[in-house]
């Protein structure tokens, strides 16, 4: 785990080069529109395509929480008579992370979860499951609250809403070349005759190519971008509750009770603000005890530091395994298990340091 400014640069870095294929895209189109037209018909084309395309990212960033409440299934806010206990505990983890309080909501959903959301910290909201409740301690509980807090805190819930948008309009830009060209059989350009719907056909081809090319790869450094502040909010509520453990017992008590929850119980729109990912809950549970069995060379339940050390290193030593979690919202449970065991390590060996906060 890196400092916190490692994921400050990293989440820098990622902003700039998801931004810089969509510009790159961006010109692409202008050019494009420009050969196919030949002419300068359109001198103010420039800003007026840079004007709409930050028209959608501010469409996405205005109304994604909107569309992220709707989703949400039997909300009911949480107040200080509805729920005490919840209410008081987020009051002091938002204190203690020195980030504006969030509205609090609790859905009618069996299956254990939480996930903030929102434009700002400051309108941000926090949402936990029924089922997160019902099934988890109250100290495990707080883990998981500690878990949100921390992404408030990093303000990665706003940078997630703002570069999630890029894929989805490279995508749609995609889906409109790609309906251009099924309908270019009856597309005349007036004035160019056939050369023109041949110029007209090749443009579409190459901005709907690019656009897909552009959307995977932008896609993937969103993905890389989620997967890393998993990592960060586990470890800023290791640091907050001082004890590692119960964020790791609750992580374990969420696969197992996503990995039984039906297909459709989530919406998976939601899937990357959640603590654990419902989609791949059922292998990732399965993964964990697979793990998580092995790792524990001397069966006794727990993973101490030399079985810790051992799991590390075959991690390493697996490239495979990297490549397949390009695609997930979410780290495996069981990494992110491994990484509070290490944390859990560092406390029994001296505590953590006085500048912890720098980290996480």
């Amino acid at each position: 785990m890196g400092s916190l400014g490692a994921l400050r640069r990293g989440s820098v870095a990622t902003v700039l080069l998801v931004f810089g294929f969509l510009s790159l895209l961006l010109l692409l189109i202008l050019v494009g529109v420009d050969w196919v037209l030949s002419t300068r018909a359109f001198p103010a084309a420039l800003p007026i395509v840079v004007g709409l395309a930050f028209l959608f990212l501010l469409l996405q960033w205005l109304l994604a929480p909107a569309i992220v409440r709707w989703a949400i299934r039997g909300r009911s806010p949480v107040t200080p008579e509805s729920n005490p206990w919840l209410f008081r505990t987020v009051q002091e983890l938002a204190a203690q992370a020195r980030v504006p309080f969030p509205r609090i909501y609790m859905a009618d959903d069996p299956t254990p979860n939480a996930f903030v959301f929102g434009r700002t910290t400051r309108s941000s909201n926090l949402v936990v499951t029924r089922g997160l409740l019902e099934r988890l301690s109250q100290d495990e509980i707080r883990a998981v609250l500690a878990h949100e807090v921390g992404h408030l805190r990093h303000r990665d819930v706003i940078i997630m809403t703002w570069v999630s948008a890029v894929p989805l309009l490279a995508y749609i830009l995609a889906r409109v070349g790609f309906e251009v060209l099924r309908g270019s059989s009856r597309v005349r350009v007036k004035g160019k005759g056939s050369e023109g719907v041949a110029a007209a056909i090749l443009a579409s081809i190459l901005v709907a190519l690019v656009s897909y090319l552009i959307y995977l790869v932008t896609q993937l450094l969103v993905l890389y971008l989620s997967r890393t502040r998993e990592y960060y909010a586990d470890a800023y509520s290791a640091a907050a509750t001082r004890d590692p453990h119960l964020l790791a017992s609750a992580l374990t008590k969420i696969a197992y009770g996503l990995s039984l929850a039906r297909k459709d119980a989530n919406p998976s729109g939601l899937r990357a603000f959640y603590i654990g990912d419902p989609v791949k809950a059922a292998d990732d549970y399965q993964t964990l005890h697979e793990r998580m069995g092995r790792y524990d060379i001397d069966r006794d339940g727990q993973i101490d530091a030399y079985e810790l050390e051992k799991a590390l290193e075959e991690e390493r030593q697996n490239p495979w395994r990297r490549a397949n979690e390009l695609f997930r919202t979410h780290p495996p449970t069981y990494k992110r298990i491994l990484m509070l065991e290490q944390m859990e390590e560092e406390i029994k060996r001296g505590g953590l340091p006085a500048n912890v906060y720098e980290f996480v």
